[in-house]
């Protein structure tokens, strides 16, 4: 079987169903034959089984009573290749069984965890927002393995239950009716007992995975910030709080095995005294001579394979409870609304121009909590936008309606005349290009990172001179590995500056129609902003560009400057129209600019010193006697 044999193209999402059951069955489409083959496999090996004790009782009562009254009997070499043959039999059926529930499993959850990841991909932005990384994680990890227990073991195990316990109790009834109603006494107190676990568990086995989905989202967030843990000091800060969500899934855990340590022994004593009871009714008609002794040994073989099965069967109940729990926290995820990439009726052939128009454009995350209050302004194709304003005035917010990462929920906003809800998703997001504040490079080379965003082959001439204009080539270079260089996890072993180039670097490589740059040049220092600031001012010419900064220098030379403020423009213009007005942004141009100047009057004043303790120092020299200016001849 190759690993191509079922395509992943199955939409996981036809499974969705109220009812689990009917879900976990619609979940086995494409696999649902080898099922079949499993379970039929299990059927000869359990008839093989159960020939086994009748062979037995043949062998007892009519071969060797045969041989006791001197009569004609089968050769023993044929007795012993039917006890043979029928082991191979049952070994090979059960063989053959379990590898094609091993398939069956491992497709089945294979394909569940391609679609989980491309469906995690195309959820909306809002969902990702509300949803803790570590619980997407735990449900496509954790709870996507206990599906595939499921299927490997508790569904085909189900299924060999029941056909082991059909197969013997018919065998028993032939063997004898009072025998064989006897050995099915403790059936019923078992399945009441096992449905009263299965109820419990459920519950607590969810709690206990939603404890786990926590645990793993503390232990995510401590890794990946982990030198912000250390260079805060707060290592036993991270260690306490990771113990006291790690002790309260050991608390839950042994819980949830309390109640499994419950049932075993409940279940073995009943299991045991039934066997108890069946062998003693049957050594009792034995002796009376109700039944002959191939009889009682065949009697013995089978109650086993009754008895056992039923309590496997509780067992199965209870562990079942585990592949429910997953079953709907898998379901959960995939139930979620896709966010409709292509959906849209203007997909236009070549690049937009970039006029971007917003009129009276409201936004809010929540009802009744409004982060954009009625924006207008108009962006002509080719220009320049800036926006400015405190922490949380809606700068970010505004520029992510531009690629559609969340839709206005007021107002109109245009793109070259249409509707923006007009444009497919995907068409949008290939023709903006973003530099976050914090960039985010991957687990890859440095080539790998800057072509990224292109979905063709790249040139290494196309790709250096990316890097050129973003002005990193040089430090690239100063890798031994070069554009080789493997960028640790979020880009660790590059500095702030150097993940901001080569993000910018990759942009560039893109070649977007519109540009947005969310204070891009924050982590740099200013030599290597203005080697940046020209870069970009290269790119910008002709393509339409938002630019989100907190320093003026920043956004002076773009066409329009607005200043937000609790999700409104509360000024508008050009640098020189704003400094020459108060308000707002002229406080900030003060402000800045009298920092830097107090700062450049420091190190003059600092350089002044310097070069007076120098002389100084020059002084006290030559001012001392000959006799400490030369070396000592001794």
């Amino acid at each position: 079987m190759t690993a191509t044999a079922f395509p992943l193209s199955y939409d996981v999402k036809n499974a969705v169903s109220a009812n689990r059951l009917v879900g976990l069955w619609r979940m086995m489409t494409g696999y649902r034959l080898h099922y079949l083959g499993a379970t039929v496999s299990l059927a000869i090996a359990a008839i093989a089984k159960t020939v086994t004790y009748l062979l037995l009782r043949f062998f007892v009562d009519t071969i060797m009573g045969a041989q006791g009254a001197g009569g004609q009997t089968l050769p023993l070499t044929v007795i012993a290749l039917g006890f043979v043959g029928l082991a191979v039999v049952e070994g090979g059926f059960t063989f053959l069984s379990g590898r094609l529930a091993a398939l069956t499993a491992e497709g089945i959850t294979r394909r569940l965890r391609s679609y989980l990841y491309d469906h995690i991909q195309r959820l909306t932005f809002t969902y990702h927002d509300h949803t803790q990384t570590g619980e997407l994680i735990q449900r496509s990890t954790s709870d996507v393995d206990a599906l595939r227990r499921f299927y490997a073991d508790q569904a085909i195990g189900l299924g060999r239950i029941i056909l082991l316990f059909t197969v013997n109790f018919i065998a028993l009834l032939q063997l004898n009716v009072r025998l064989a109603l006897i050995s099915v006494v403790v059936i019923p107190p078992i399945i009441v007992m096992s449905v009263f676990f299965f109820k419990r568990i459920t519950k607590m086995y969810e709690k206990n995975q939603e404890q786990e989905a926590t645990l793993s989202t503390v232990l995510q967030e401590n890794l990946t910030g982990v030198r912000v843990v250390r260079a805060f000091a707060r290592q036993e800060f991270a260690r306490a709080k990771f113990e006291r969500e790690n002790w309260e899934k050991f608390r839950r855990g042994r819980r949830l095995t309390l109640m499994h340590s419950l049932y075993w022994p409940l279940s073995d004593t009943l299991c045991g005294l039934q066997m108890l009871a069946g062998f003693a009714v049957g050594a009792l008609m034995a002796i009376r001579g109700e039944i002959t002794v191939g009889t009682y040994l065949a009697y013995a073989g089978l109650i086993i394979w009754i008895i056992f099965p039923m309590r496997n069967l509780g067992r199965l109940i209870v562990q079942m409870s585990t592949g429910m729990v997953s079953y709907k926290r898998v379901v959960d995820v995939i139930s979620q609304e896709r966010e409709p990439l292509s959906a849209g009726t203007v997909r236009p052939t070549g690049n937009v121009r970039g006029d971007i128009e917003f009129r009276e454009v409201s936004f809010e995350y929540a009802a009744d909590k409004p982060v954009l209050r009625e924006i207008s302004f108009r962006c002509p194709a080719g220009q320049s936008v800036a926006l400015l304003g405190s922490t949380g005035s809606g700068k970010t917010t505004l520029v992510n309606l531009l690629p559609r990462f969340y839709e206005y929920t007021g107002g109109s906003l245009t793109l070259d005349g249409v509707e923006l809800r007009e444009y497919p998703r995907d068409y949008l997001r290939s023709q903006i290009g973003i530099v976050e504040q914090e960039p985010f490079l991957f687990s890859r080379t440095i080539r790998e990172n800057i072509t990224y965003g292109v979905g063709r082959a790249v040139s290494d001439a196309e790709v250096e001179a990316a890097a050129r204009a973003a002005a990193v080539h040089d430090v690239i270079l100063s890798f031994p590995e070069g554009y080789k260089t493997l960028v640790g996890e979020k880009g660790v072993t590059l500095s702030g500056g150097q993940k901001q180039r080569v993000a910018i670097a990759r942009i560039l490589l893109k070649n977007p129609r519109i540009l947005i740059l969310d204070d891009s040049t924050s982590s740099v220092d200013t030599e290597t902003e203005a080697e940046i600031r020209a870069a970009l001012e290269r790119l910008m010419a002709g393509r339409t560009t938002f630019i989100i900064a907190h320093r003026i220098q920043s956004v002076m030379a773009a066409d329009q400057i607005l200043v937000l403020d609790k999700g409104q423009i509360v000024q508008r213009g050009t640098h020189e129209t704003l400094v020459a007005q108060p308000g707002y942004y002229r406080q900030i141009f003060e402000l800045q600019a009298r920092i830097e100047d107090e700062l450049q009057q420091e190190l003059a004043a600092g350089a002044r010193d310097q070069r007076s303790g120098i002389r100084g120092q020059e002084s006290e020299v030559s001012a001392l006697p000959e006799t400490y200016l030369l070396p000592s001849i001794a």
